[in-house]
């Protein structure tokens, strides 16, 4: 199994767009919230998304050239940075701009190309193929349809994210 090389452990969420990625997360945080798992979350998103809008100050001070443009108020606060390259950033450098004093776990979304270990998202019933093994790290498939062929990693049923909280549970202790 993929050890973690990171100050905390650090699990990805892989699969096509579509298949349940971030439905599945929404039910984890709970519940490993639940266990008293402090989870923090890393998306990749697409080219030039927005978080703030046309109009606010926020987004004229990007527009005039600002790299790093900070909003804060009593109850959070978000740091928007403008990136220089086009590639896609590192998760282990944006894992580094946490605040990992309050987490114990981060969960990855996307990132599937990069070398982290992660959980592979398949349903068959969209008509892709799996990932797993053609794409490295895959530590467990969570489907909703048990497997046909035998598998080399665990699988876990996309039904009971109980049961995949439990595996992750279980994994942070390795």
């Amino acid at each position: 199994m993929l050890k973690n090389q990171w100050p905390k452990p650090i699990l990805g969420f892989c699969a096509y767009s579509g298949t349940g990625k971030t439905t599945l997360l929404a039910q984890l945080i709970p519940i490993l919230r639940d266990r008293g798992i402090q989870v923090g979350v890393i998306k990749h998103a697409h080219h030039n998304f927005e978080i703030d809008r046309e109009g606010k100050d926020s987004f004229r001070f990007r527009q005039a050239g600002a790299t790093e443009v900070m909003l804060a108020s009593s109850r959070r606060w978000v740091l928007l940075h403008e990136n220089s390259e086009e590639a896609d950033p590192d998760p282990g450098e944006l894992l580094q701009r946490m605040n990992l004093d309050h987490l114990d776990l981060v969960l990855v979304e996307g990132f599937k190309h990069h070398m982290l270990p992660k959980i592979e998202i398949h349903r068959p019933s969209l008509g892709r193929d799996m990932m797993y093994p053609g794409l490295p790290g895959i530590i467990a498939l969570a489907s909703d349809e048990t497997p046909s062929d035998n598998l080399d990693i665990p699988w876990l049923d996309l039904n009971h994210p109980e049961k995949i909280a439990e595996f992750i549970f279980e994994w942070m202790k390795t």
